[in-house]
Order: structure tokens, then sequence, then C-alpha cells
């Protein structure tokens, strides 16, 4: 049985949804399979280069961070040192790394498959070169792939749309949810309204608009943020500035940690600009928690139906958090929907999932 390699410019315990999907995707493929992470280093400071962690090998790489991008001239040397026959499964929502695959299987003469996470916006001073790459660059990646994985229906039609990835060659498969998470639904209580984000403070979170329609609310709402990331003070700021002493920061948790979290809470929030498919609403369904999110790509797809969707703009978004907070009876309905929901996923239906899509590319 070929040894499947999983990459990524990025692992856990560096903090974000697809590291998480990652490791929770090759923890439960070490299970029929030997299997390997290629990654970097990054975010992951004391941690040895090789490790095993239940059951996969990790290799972290050294490099750099340029503009939000992994460099790791070392990758390139793994990649070409790798047995011919193992499945290459890259995962992408970054530039460069999937160019470093895509020549080095092109070199070896075998092939990879691509699971596109999310089609990100431009930002930074290099921003402006980012249509450029996604057209001329990264969309013959995606259709030199043997296979791409997407996440929803939407991004499939976007894959075959916008990148004119051939429609026999697109996979739907949904990312899971941990057994770890899985509570029943809690029957709300009289009381302050407990909120929670879970997610990297990043441009693409928005969690400014969160804290924005925070200081619109009426209701009694009390927000905990868990996470981190590069916006963290700004966001410390701009809570202050409104005088909202009713959000907390709790950094990055992990593990029971952030179980603890979601079990804490009464309701679940996501205020991003767009996503893949958040991993962070399917732990907070699987936790019996009602959501809350933005009507936005990727977070529309998974929360149409079971929780509320706002427009993405502080006011709507509001609205939408009041009436959970004011609405014993809604609460309950969205929390019981919100479980049912998530018991159509789990990591070893995607893991099988992915066996079949490996089957089909003719990496299997």
């Amino acid at each position: 049985m070929p040894t499947i390699v999983q990459i990524t410019p990025y692992y856990p315990p560096a903090l974000g949804g697809l590291e998480r999907v990652v490791s929770n995707l090759a923890r439960e493929q070490a299970k029929r399979h030997d299997v390997e992470v290629l990654t970097t280093a990054l975010r992951t400071e004391g941690l040895p280069r090789t490790t095993r962690e239940e059951g996969v090998v990790v290799h972290r790489h050294r490099a750099v961070e340029v503009a939000h991008t992994a460099l790791a001239p070392g990758l390139a040397t793994h990649l070409a040192r790798l047995p011919r026959d193992a499945v290459l499964h890259l995962h992408c929502a970054h530039a460069l790394l999937p160019e470093m695959v895509a020549l080095a299987t092109r070199l070896r003469g075998t092939r990879f498959l691509l699971h596109f996470h999310l089609d990100v916006d431009a930002s930074g001073p290099l921003g402006a070169l980012l249509p450029h790459y996604k057209e001329h660059v990264f969309g013959r990646v995606l259709r030199n792939a043997a296979g791409v994985i997407a996440l929803t229906d939407a991004q499939a039609a976007f894959l075959t749309d916008t990148y004119r990835v051939p429609a026999d060659r697109v996979h739907i498969v949904p990312n899971g949810v941990g057994a770890t998470y899985f509570m029943p639904a809690r029957e709300p209580a009289p009381g302050p309204l407990n909120l929670l984000y879970v997610g990297r403070l990043g441009v693409q979170k928005n969690v400014s608009r969160l804290l924005n329609a925070l200081d619109r609310t009426r209701q009694d709402i009390r927000l905990r943020i868990v996470g981190d990331g590069e916006l963290r003070g700004q966001l410390q700021e701009q809570a202050a500035g409104l005088g909202l002493e009713n959000v907390e920061f709790s950094g990055a948790l992990l593990g029971e940690d952030l179980v603890k979290a979601y079990a804490d809470s009464d309701a679940f929030v996501l205020p991003s600009d767009k996503e893949g498919m958040p991993l962070v609403v399917l732990e907070a369904m699987a936790a019996g928690l009602p959501v809350i999110a933005t009507d936005v790509p990727g977070t529309r797809e998974l929360v149409r139906g079971t929780g509320l969707l706002a427009a993405p703009e502080p006011a709507a978004l509001a609205a939408a958090l009041d009436s959970v907070a004011a609405d014993l009876a809604l609460r309950a309905r969205l929390a019981r929907a919100s479980v049912e929901r998530a018991r159509d996923y789990s990591w070893e239906t995607v893991a099988r999932l992915v066996d079949d899509v490996y089957t089909k590319a003719g990496l299997l």
C-alpha cells in the first residue's frame, strides 16, 4: 500500500481551520494507511523537525514567511526524494507551494491531488499581483492536477467556471467534525447570551465587523473570542475604543480546552467575508450551539436552513444576535437543528470519501 503524503504550508500547533482539517484527516487515514505530513516549521517553534503524532509522521522544514506565503526550499528537496508511488495530497489556500508540487511531480512524471480550501482575496502590497497569479499560474496548477477536491457544490461550480477545471476531475468532499465535539442540545435559560467566536484574528474573518455589531446590540450579550492572529492587538484596541466591557479575548485554545469553550457557550458566531467550509461551524453545530453567521460563500451552504444568516454588515449581524439572545424558543430550535445537521459529518466518512477520490484519480 503506497504512503499517503499530506502537503500543507502550516500544520498544528499552528492555528487555523485548514491546519486542523489536514490534521484530522491525516489521523483518520493513519488507521488504515501509512501517512506522512510534509509541512513547514512556521508557527511551531520548539518542535523537532520530524515527529510521530497519533500514527502520522510529520516532517517540518525551515521556512520564512513573506506576504502570508511560506518559503521553504527544503520542501522541494523532500518532494524529489519521495517514493514514486506515494499519493501526494496537496492542500491549497496559499501561493507558491502548489507550484512547487506541480513542478516536482512533472519532473518526476507523477501526479498529485489538489484539495481546494479557499479562493483567497488580495491583501498587502503585493495583492495587485494576485489576479494575474490566479489566471496565469494557479489556474494551470489546478487543471494539471489528477483530481481536485471541492468542499461544496458551489465551490465545485466555481472551480469549473472560473478556473476551467474539467468537471469530471472535481470531487466534492466536505470537512468533518471530531467525535469529541458532539454534545446534546442544551435547553436555553434566561440570562446573558454567552456568545463564542473561534478562529484566526485575520482580515478574512472580519472580527472587526463583529465588534461593531456587538456595539449595536440591545440584549445582554457576552462575547468570548478564541483565537490569535496579526490583528489581535488592533481588535483589542477597537473593543476598548467602543467601550465593550463584555468582550473577552481568550487567545488560542486547542484540544480539551477548545471543546470546553464550546460547552460553556450558548451560541456561536462567524462574521467572515468568505470561507471554504468552516470547520468551526461544524464543531459548534456538533456542540449543540445555535449558529449566527454572515451570508457569504462557504458559510452560506453550511448554515442555510440550520442557523441564522445575516447580511455581511454590522446592523444586520446585530439584529440576528439580538433575536437569538431574546428568543429562548428560537435558540432551542436552532440548537436542535445544529445537532441534527452535524450528524451528517464525521472524519471517518470524510476519509473514506477521500480514498474513493484517490482511486477515481488513479492515485491509489
